[in-house]
């Protein structure tokens, strides 16, 4: 299981790391923490879509802006002060297209850290248990085998790049065929769709949905089945 920003609570609340509750009470001191955060100075977010990687991540470099959120197939998020996004638009690499994201703040950079120290605190009352399942973390794409490096990653996490392309080559590396993502679904199942060939995908978006992510687990999840399914859970706003 893995999930992308937010997600990763919900990712380890699927892994038996933490409960639901607990998973919940971190949700939202983390969502109100980020927010004071954002509040503190004029930062934005921008989807930069297509142009070569190398050119992008120069581009970002010498306006001053972070890529917060590396998601591979072409797509990275750029961070950072809104006059140096403005800038970067209106210079962007050849062939890539920004879009400015409505969001409250530069999320996933260092502009976030007085939202870590918040959210360290409320994770210091927790007992996390250790996976029962493969838990990616959005730090690197690694396999996590500890309920306190899950927890220590998804503090951390809340100032560092989301870095979904190397979940996604994680996933790869370990045989994955078949993909369901929870509501809120859709987006990471658009990446996957792009970026791992011959993984099969079902978005979980409405009830109706179920059927067809019950399908999937059936097919891929048994033993006998092609490999083994991942469960993806998408940042949310």
């Amino acid at each position: 299981t893995a999930g992308h920003s937010v997600g990763e609570l919900a990712a380890a609340a699927v892994a038996g790391v933490l409960t639901d509750d607990e998973a919940l009470a971190l949700v939202a001191v983390r969502g109100a923490a980020m927010a004071r955060a954002a509040a503190s100075s004029p930062t934005g977010m921008s989807a930069v879509l297509g142009g070569d990687p190398d050119e992008v991540l120069a581009a970002l470099a010498a306006h001053g802006l972070v890529p917060a959120n590396v998601n591979g197939g072409g797509q990275v998020v750029a961070a950072g002060p809104l006059d140096a996004l403005a800038a970067f638009a209106a210079a962007a690499p050849a062939r890539a297209r920004v879009v400015t994201l409505q969001v409250a703040g530069a999320f996933h950079t260092q502009v976030m850290e007085p939202a870590v120290a918040e959210l360290r605190a409320a994770a210091d009352g927790v007992r996390p248990a250790d996976p029962a399942v493969p838990l990616l973390t959005n730090a690197d794409g690694s396999v996590l085998t500890s309920g306190e490096a899950a927890l220590a990653a998804i503090v951390a996490q809340v100032a560092n790049p989301v870095r979904w392309d190397l979940c996604q080559e994680t996933l790869v590396a370990l045989g994955v065929t078949g993909l369901l993502e929870l509501a809120p679904g859709g987006v990471l199942t658009g990446l996957a769709r792009r970026t791992l060939p011959g993984v099969e995908t079902v978005a979980v978006k409405t009830p109706a949905d179920l059927d067809a992510a019950r399908d999937l687990v059936r097919r891929h999840g048994a033993p006998s089945s092609q490999g083994p399914t991942a469960i993806t859970q998408e940042q949310s706003s």
